[in-house]
C-alpha cells in the first residue's frame, strides 16, 4: 500500500493577500487557483501553493468563512510551530526570507538534528525552517 498526505489546510483571512504572501515572500510557487461550486452552491476557490523544488505536500490556502475558522487564523497549532519548511541550504533560504521582511521569532541554532530558526508566516503560524544535518550545502 502506497498513501500520502496530498495537501494541508491552512486557514486564511483572503486568498489574494496570502497568494502574495507564500508566491513572493516565500517564492513558493502557485500550483492552482480555481473558482468552483461548493455544496451549498457558493463558489469558493481551490488554491495550492508549494515549496520551490517539492515534490511532496502542497498548502491548500482556504479562507475563512465562519467566526470559528476566522478564530482559527495564525493559530493553527495552538502556538506551537505548525510547519515544518525543510531546505538544502539552511543560510541561503534564511538571508532570502530575512530580507524579504520574513518575521524569525527564534535566531538560528545548531541541533543534533539540524540548523533550525522558528519564522512566522502573515497570520503568525509559527514554522520551523531546517536543514536536516548531512543534508545540501
Amino acid at each position: 500500500m502506497t498513501q500520502t498526505i496530498a495537501h494541508v489546510s491552512l486557514v486564511v483571512r483572503e486568498y489574494d493577500e496570502a497568494i502574495a504572501f507564500f508566491t513572493q515572500v516565500l517564492s513558493f510557487a502557485l500550483v492552482e487557483d480555481t473558482t468552483a461550486i461548493d455544496r451549498e452552491g457558493n463558489y469558493k476557490r481551490w488554491v495550492l501553493v508549494r515549496p520551490p523544488g517539492s515534490r511532496g505536500t502542497d498548502l491548500l490556502l482556504a479562507r475563512a468563512s465562519t467566526p470559528e475558522e476566522e478564530s482559527r487564523i495564525g493559530n493553527q497549532a495552538g502556538g506551537r510551530v505548525f510547519l515544518f519548511l525543510h531546505t538544502d541550504d539552511f543560510w541561503r533560504d534564511y538571508r532570502e526570507m530575512a530580507s524579504r521582511g520574513v518575521k524569525f521569532v527564534r535566531p538560528p541554532r545548531d541541533e543534533p538534528y539540524g540548523t533550525v530558526a522558528v519564522f512566522e508566516d502573515l497570520y503568525s503560524n509559527q514554522w520551523d525552517l531546517l536543514q536536516v544535518a548531512g543534508s545540501g550545502g
